[in-house]
This record gives C-alpha cells, sequence and structure tokens, in this order.
C-alpha cells in the first residue's frame, strides 16, 4: 500500500476519515472555490517546473496577472535558489519523487525542488496557502517529516545535513519562507512514529476485514466541524462549534484541507 504525506496526516488526524476517504472511496463534490484554489495551485507548481527545466513561461504569466506576481515574487525574494549560477555542480530536480519500503509500505514523497551538493541537500516546497501563524504546527505536519526522513533514508546524507523550506507565495508584501532543519533526534523520532502508525493501521485493516470501522477521531476539538463524512460518524457538530475556539476551528481546518490534496501529478 503506496502512503503519502497526505495518507499520514489524515489516518493521524482522524482513523474513521482516512478509512471513508481512501478505503472506501466515499469522494465528496468540491465546491467552486475549493475548485479554484487547487486549479491555482497546480498551474503554480507547473509554471515553477517549466521554468526549472528551462522552459519558457512568458507567454502564461503574461496573460495571468496573479501568476505573474507569484511568480515574479517567488524569484525576486530568493534569486540564489531559482537562478541557480550556471557553474554550479549542484544537483537539481523539480518535482522529484523519493520512495521507501517500510513493512508493508511502500512511502513515497514528491519534492517540489531538491537541491543537492557535496555538503548539504535542500528540499524546497511552494505553498499557495497563506502562512501558518504557528511555526509548530507545520512542523508536526507530515509533510515536514515524512519528507525529511525519507531522504536521510534514501540518500548518503545525514540528517543534520538535510533541511526543508516551505515558501508561501501568498505573503504580503513579498512571500516569506520557514525553513525547518533536521537531525538524528528527529529523525529515529519519526522511525517510532512511523512504526506505531503503521502497525496500528495494519491492525485497522485486518479488523475492517472483519467488518469492524475504524476508530472515531478520540478528541476531536473542533476537527468534525468541517468534515464531509460528520453525519455518518453521527457527531454532533453544534456540540463541536461551540467547543472549539478560533485559533484550533484554523488549524484543524489546515490540517484536513492538507490532507486532502493530492500530490500535484505533472
Amino acid at each position: 500500500m503506496r502512503l503519502s504525506q497526505g495518507h499520514l496526516n489524515l489516518l493521524t488526524t482522524c482513523p474513521r476519515k482516512y478509512q471513508h476517504t481512501f478505503i472506501d472511496q466515499l469522494g465528496s463534490p468540491t465546491t467552486p472555490e475549493q475548485q479554484e484554489k487547487q486549479a491555482w495551485g497546480s498551474r503554480f507548481h507547473l509554471l515553477m517546473q517549466q521554468r526549472e527545466l528551462g522552459l519558457p513561461i512568458e507567454s502564461i504569466i503574461e496573460t495571468d496577472a496573479q501568476l505573474q506576481r507569484w511568480v515574479t515574487g517567488l524569484v525576486g525574494v530568493a534569486p540564489d535558489i531559482l537562478t541557480p549560477n550556471p557553474n554550479s555542480e549542484a544537483f537539481r530536480d523539480s518535482e522529484h519523487c523519493r520512495t521507501l519500503a517500510f513493512g508493508d509500505y511502500l512511502l513515497t514523497a514528491i519534492y517540489d525542488l531538491l537541491i543537492a551538493d557535496t555538503n548539504s541537500a535542500q528540499i524546497l516546497d511552494w505553498k499557495t496557502y497563506p502562512k501558518p501563524q504557528k511555526r509548530q504546527w507545520l512542523a508536526k505536519n507530515w509533510q515536514t517529516r515524512l519528507y525529511l526522513y525519507l531522504l536521510a533514508e534514501t540518500s548518503d546524507y545525514s540528517p543534520e545535513q538535510i533541511s526543508m523550506t516551505y515558501w508561501f507565495v501568498q505573503s504580503q508584501p513579498e512571500p516569506t519562507s520557514l525553513k525547518f532543519t533536521y537531525d538524528a533526534g528527529l529523525h529515529e523520532k519519526t522511525r517510532r512514529d512511523l512504526s506505531r502508525w503503521l502497525n496500528q493501521l495494519t491492525d485497522w485493516l485486518q479488523r475492517y476485514e472483519q467488518g469492524e470501522e475504524f476508530p472515531l477521531v478520540v478528541k476531536p476539538e473542533g476537527t468534525c466541524d468541517f468534515c464531509q463524512y460528520a453525519v455518518r460518524c453521527g457527531i454532533d457538530i453544534q456540540r463541536d462549534r461551540t467547543a472549539a475556539t478560533p485559533d484550533s476551528e484554523t488549524n484543524k481546518d489546515l490540517i484536513l484541507n492538507l490532507a486532502s490534496i493530492q500530490e500535484v501529478a505533472l
């Protein structure tokens, strides 16, 4: 079974929603607003890939003011990264895929851009949603944890030589970034957490085959307010809304939105 950061985020947020989404495949219609946001994100990722490959993008961004603003802004604040020295021998690869067999599962990640030289390796990820107010939210997210873990496990780089940087292109007045470094302690913690969760997933899958559903989230804390399966699960939405704080609602909304976004296939 292939697992991405989206699978892991959803599994650890609410096992029952993971079941409905990935096993039962109970899809739900997306709103026009969601469709538009996904389309913008896909187009921006495609443009950044084309730019990295040296393909012309001027004719595309000239007809789209927002995309032009995003691309120009990002290149303006990160010229050393996005306009590489032609004499540099660093390895660069856009939409770089990494996989790792982990027990009965295949862990997979797609890096928007990977830059590696003899001493270090950087993972870069473009985000078209607003920058989170709390850095620790992103530090705990499985995208950060899995992407760093996979690179350390599938390369000769030590954890201390690896980093991951998110670029938020919507930030005003210019794009901003969040950088996460790595070390052996974080690597071992991620390995332990992966083992625990995937062992639990194996158990839930076996129980599911016998007719038992995956468990509900233990502490909803507003999570169910944004879930399309709340009625199916018999959740009292009104109760959860009154219990949730504005900050927790925002964070849970981001977690669930991020967990449901598939990697951009180019």
